[in-house]
């Protein structure tokens, strides 16, 4: 544990600014794990659930959470899987 008070207070903001994330990197998993299944099963609301998942990746990257080629390849990965369906 640090002693000085501004790093007692970076330990802080690092742990809330961590949960923060990991929220946001749970709901953009969840969504892409849902694209995943609509696409599988072939499910009449596919895609909507691709265009939701897409929304999350977006703004992960927007938040810094992705980076920017990260968020453009996931993207990409669902966009073809839902055309092969096509």
């Amino acid at each position: 544990m640090p002693n000085i008070k501004s790093a007692k207070k970076r330990v802080k903001v690092a742990a809330t600014k961590t949960a923060a994330n990991k929220i946001v990197k749970s709901n953009l998993k969840t969504s892409i794990k849902k694209a995943n299944a609509a696409i599988e099963s072939n499910a009449t609301d596919k895609d909507t659930a691709v265009r939701v998942a897409i929304k999350k990746i977006d703004q992960a990257a927007a938040k810094g959470i992705l980076k920017k080629n990260t968020a453009s390849r996931r993207k990409s990965a669902l966009a073809r899987k839902l055309n092969a369906t096509a």
